[in-house]
């Protein structure tokens, strides 16, 4: 059993939970306990399906505001190599998931989540998601406070919470430290920290979220107290669990309940219902702030190894490190191939977080990469040497070379085409080039979805990808629609919709992209400023509108015949004909 460091705060799990489980899947192998209510509780334990099996699944380790510790990271590890294929995968909300497990090994994994703290339950299914910080809140230079411990609390109240057991839709949290960091406009509840007069509190926005059709959320109020946190949560969640469409499966999301209601309709009768909660909610009913901070200790060297002679060492230090507000300390950001990572691996990170993070533990990003925080600035040159050695010190973590690309037909029943993949490839070729170390690139980012449902994200992509399928005759090839400025910041905006881009040709498109905006740029222009100009009609170039840019991509996106390029008709990481078969969709089950 792994010995549990003493610094996590808060213990997540239930033992008696993977017993349960285990008893349950006995009864459904039975047949004493009915596939849909099976897969109700499948779900609520953060047992997630596997493409086209049901003898097989996916676990999702929830990791509330992102906090791992590097004990978690063991036994993540060792779990992976008993239980599943010797790796794991960081998604984009902070969660750590294991693909391919036995359904009769679930409980194991559970089990041994349990041994150190941790829990997969409520990481599917109707209820509130992992409750999501971002992994610069309490070092942001820029932010009025640590959201940190706010993230936690909610996390903790509402996990097994009965009033989150069974919502219209998932449901989803994101705290964040700035305008600049974070998607606070993009979920459900989304929140900014915010003061006024030396009192704390937040921006709250409401009914935000991506999807197959996606809505910015809409600010609350000028200020939210912090006082008024957790009656605001409970507030929009009643709401939601009241008058959120449970019959219609593809509108029940609390971004068509806002859009659909108007929101000023929606805002009034939040405001209303916190009146009602306020008075009514019993005082036990609080969230419990721990704001305790937390000890920070530059662990003892050991080595004087340096690391700044070898190659690649003033790349990485520009494109995967962040000064923070304390004197003297750095954020190292941890780049993975589309949020993967070995086993072995994952016991390098533990040790390096152990012998490098003055916090004694990491943060998982929002882009699928792992954030070491307070790593002293004499540090960065050894800890660049061993996460070389480990195969972890890729550069461009902070820059467009860094796509986000979802599971894809990997594990997924719906995705129709491996964005997985194809994250992958971009990341490779773009590595190779160097254009990670092009400063005009470093706020662009690359996203993929494998479907219209934007686990990748790529609705607030500067260069976005959801996947689908195309045609020549008889012929399919693996396809994905292309939409271009997006953002997730102080100006969220969606992106707007630009070409029908074949799989094969997503790279050179990308490439044709950037070169039509270093042929068009003005002094002081980054990819991300030129293409919002565009998108915004207020560009005075040749390129004027989005369509222009189409034009100048189409003679790229033309298919051939399968004659002529029968490699151009398979999706990545695929030697058999291109398909779009999928399977029943868990995200709303």
């Amino acid at each position: 059993m792994q010995a549990r460091d003493p610094r996590q705060k808060i213990d997540w799990s239930r033992m008696e939970e993977a017993d349960n489980f285990a008893k349950t899947v006995r009864l459904f192998r039975q047949g004493r306990y009915d596939a849909d209510s099976f897969r109700r509780f499948r779900l609520q334990h953060g047992a997630y399906g596997t493409r086209m099996t049901g003898d097989y699944a996916m676990v999702r380790i929830k990791i509330p505001a992102g906090e791992v510790y590097p004990h978690h990271l063991e036994q993540i590890s060792r779990l992976s190599e008993q239980y599943s294929i010797g790796s794991a995968h960081f998604s984009t909300r902070e969660n750590i998931q294991l693909h391919w497990v036995i359904l009769e090994d679930v409980s194991e994994i559970m089990r041994g989540l349990a041994e150190v703290g941790l829990t997969s339950r409520e990481a599917c299914g109707n209820t509130v998601r992992n409750v999501m910080c971002s992994p610069l809140s309490g070092v942001c230079p820029d932010e009025e406070f640590d959201s940190t411990p706010y993230a936690l609390a909610t996390a903790r109240f509402f996990l097994r919470n009965p009033m989150a057991q069974n919502l219209p839709r998932k449901f989803k949290f994101n705290f964040t430290c700035c305008e600049q960091h974070g998607m606070a406009r993009m979920v459900d509840v989304g929140l900014i920290p915010a003061t006024r007069d030396g009192e704390r509190g937040f921006k709250v926005f409401l009914g935000g979220g991506l999807g197959n059709k996606s809505y910015v959320g809409h600010q609350l109020e000028e200020f939210t107290p912090e006082e008024d946190l957790l009656y605001t949560s409970i507030s929009v969640m009643r709401i939601f669990d009241r008058l959120g469409d449970r019959k219609n499966m593809a509108r029940n999301r609390m971004r068509y309940l806002v859009h659909d209601m108007g929101w000023e309709k929606f805002q009034n009768l939040v405001l209303k219902e916190r009146a009602i909660v306020r008075a009514t909610q019993s005082v036990v009913t609080q969230l419990q702030v721990d704001r305790t901070p937390g000890v920070i200790r530059r662990p003892l060297q050991v080595c004087d190894e340096s690391g700044s002679s070898r190659d690649g060492y003033a790349k990485w230090l520009k494109t995967n490190t962040m000064p923070q507000k304390q004197p003297e300390y750095h954020t190292v950001f941890v780049t993975l191939e589309a949020g993967d990572i070995t086993s072995g691996q994952l016991v390098s990170l533990a040790g390096l977080i152990r012998e490098h993070s003055s916090e004694g533990k990491a943060r998982a990003g929002f882009s699928q990469n792992v954030a070491l925080r307070y790593v002293h600035k004499d540090d960065l040159p050894p800890l660049y040497s061993k996460l070389l050695d480990a195969g972890l010190a890729k550069s461009g973590a902070l820059t467009m070379s860094a796509p986000i690309g979802c599971s894809g037909t990997t594990s997924c029943n719906l995705a129709l085409t491996n964005s997985h993949r194809l994250a992958k490839e971009i990341q490779r070729k773009l590595l190779a080039m160097g254009l990670d170390d092009d400063p005009d690139l470093y706020d662009s980012s690359i996203k993929i979805s494998g479907c219209p449902n934007s686990c990748g994200q790529h609705g607030i992509a500067t260069i976005g990808f959801y996947g689908g399928g195309g045609r020549v005759g008889k012929d399919m090839y693996p396809n994905y629609q292309m939409s271009l400025a997006g953002r997730s910041d102080a100006g969220t905006m969606l992106g707007q919709t630009c070409a029908r881009v074949p799989a094969k040709r997503v790279i050179p498109v990308i490439l044709k992209i950037i070169e039509i905006f270093r042929g068009n740029k003005k002094p002081g222009d980054t990819l991300k400023s030129w293409l919002h100009r565009v998108a915004t009609g207020a560009e005075d170039s040749d390129v004027k509108s989005i369509s222009d840019i189409k034009k100048m991509l189409d003679p790229l996106i033309v298919p051939p015949t399968k004659d002529e390029d029968p490699d151009f008709y398979l999706d990545y990481g695929s030697d058999t004909n291109y398909h779009t078969k999928t399977g029943k969709g868990e995200c709303a089950a």
